[in-house]
């Protein structure tokens, strides 16, 4: 079995609670010195830093929230000085302000060694040739798996995001053995390399995919087109980046890097703590992080987590694929729907259609209503209008099964549907507009 950092990925769990706890103390004391905020959403509760001496009173802390980030923008929540930060990432603001985080020449070391763990998880080694297709700038995907593929002895081919036919010729060309970018632009790169006919020059082994949420079916399918194992991976800006956790060779959950984060379950209404293999919103500590900790950051994705020894010999706790975020959630007629699982039903559909979709929610003489439209194959056209009405139909009931309520289900061209270089835009809720 290889291992990067074995000491730490195969520490007894009574070992790593210590050193948690160790870890912990010294960042509760410190943020509580240097950040302002954390400084009196500790002293409304009469919480001192002494009160913390192990994992056991993580819960004791308060949370933070994604909001603080933008109401301290740009650097209102870093612990040193700016002159100890190298660099500077920050996340779209699709929603509002941009969230900006920084990292110290510490930081950047512990990030690289993060990425370089999942790399070697994936069979990853000095051999590799990594393309990185995420977006190298102020998004943090980029940086992250390049420093990590570094970090292993890899050739990094750091081509970034979009110009698709040129990422392929590249892939082709440079003898790209991984590809890191997200699920969605994976698929994309999947259709445009059998339109090019290109698929047997490829040399493709691993393909590690993250930054947004897909499914199993999905999974198979980016596999199936572009000849590799997929791997998940999950991080976010706020606690460090790509490489927060990533999946083994045995892909039972992705193991948290519990050295440096530790996670919790709580229940997203109540913030109760909640038991192992419980579902509820997922919440980091950052214990080793010195330019942006963050203390029971809510991230709003909603997973469990299961402490059983992997069989790979990792004992880090691995923590179930999100099924949504809170903050996606579409309320619709009083149901809870989440768009992961419209594309599980689509998915599973298989022939006729593509797993290019986009959910629009509306609201009409004050009842929801929503529609999916759904991209449909080239062959469907020799089918004719009863064919599709068939595939429409099906993947109606099939929606009414899992999510209890039907959309309305609308077949559209080929290609019709925008395509992504980054994080596809799934849904489009035009209530928020009205």
């Amino acid at each position: 079995m290889q291992y990067w950092q074995e000491q730490y990925e195969t520490m007894p769990r009574e070992e790593l609670r210590q050193l948690q706890g160790e870890r912990l103390a010294w960042q509760v004391k410190r943020m509580y010195e240097n950040v302002e905020l954390f400084r009196t959403r500790m002293d409304e509760i009469g919480l001192k830093p002494e009160d913390v001496k192990s994992v056991d009173d993580l819960k004791k802390l308060p949370f933070s929230y994604k909001q603080d980030l933008r109401d301290y923008y740009p650097y209102g929540l870093f612990a040193v000085p700016m002159k100890d930060i190298r660099r500077v990432h920050a996340s779209s603001g699709t929603t509002g302000k941009q969230i900006v985080v920084g990292y110290t020449d510490g930081d950047l070391e512990r990030w690289a060694d993060c990425f370089a763990r999942m790399l070697i998880a994936t069979g990853c080694d000095e051999n590799s040739f990594v393309q990185v297709s995420y977006g190298l700038g102020l998004f943090t995907g980029g940086f992250g798996a390049h420093d990590g593929a570094i970090r292993i002895g890899a050739t990094a081919i750091p081509i970034s995001s979009g110009n698709t036919q040129r990422q392929i010729q590249t892939m082709i060309d440079f003898g790209a053995t991984v590809l890191c970018c997200t699920p969605s632009y994976a698929m994309y790169l999947g259709e445009t390399i059998e339109e090019m006919g290109v698929k047997d020059q490829l040399k493709l082994k691993v393909g590690i995919f993250g930054a947004e949420p897909w499914t199993e079916e999905m999974r198979h399918q980016i596999e199936e087109k572009l000849g590799l194992k997929a791997y998940d991976i999950y991080g976010l800006s706020e606690i460090m980046g790509p490489g927060v956790s990533y999946e083994c060779e045995y892909q039972c959950g992705m193991h948290v890097c519990e050295d440096h984060f530790i996670p919790e379950i709580i229940d997203p209404d109540t913030g109760e703590v909640l038991g192992e293999g419980e579902w509820g919103e997922l919440v980091f500590t950052t214990i080793t992080k010195e330019g942006f900790p963050v203390i029971r950051y809510r991230t709003r994705d909603i997973c469990s987590l299961n402490y059983e020894k992997c069989k790979c010999g990792r004992t880090h706790v691995r923590m179930n694929k999100p099924q949504g975020r809170t903050d996606d959630m579409l309320i619709i007629r009083g149901v809870n729907v989440f768009p992961s699982q419209i594309e599980e039903v689509l998915l599973k559909v298989g022939g006729g259609i593509t797993p290019n979709y986009q959910i629009i929610v509306d609201r009409v003489n004050n009842t929801d209503v929503f529609e999916v439209e759904v991209e449909m194959s080239e062959e469907i056209f020799s089918d004719g209008v009863k064919g599709i009405e068939k595939i429409e139909k099906s993947i109606t009931e099939s929606l009414r099964s899992t999510l209890g309520i039907g959309p309305k289900v609308k077949l559209v061209n080929p290609k019709s549907i925008g395509r992504s270089e980054g994080k596809a835009k799934r849904v489009i809720d035009k209530r928020k507009l009205k």
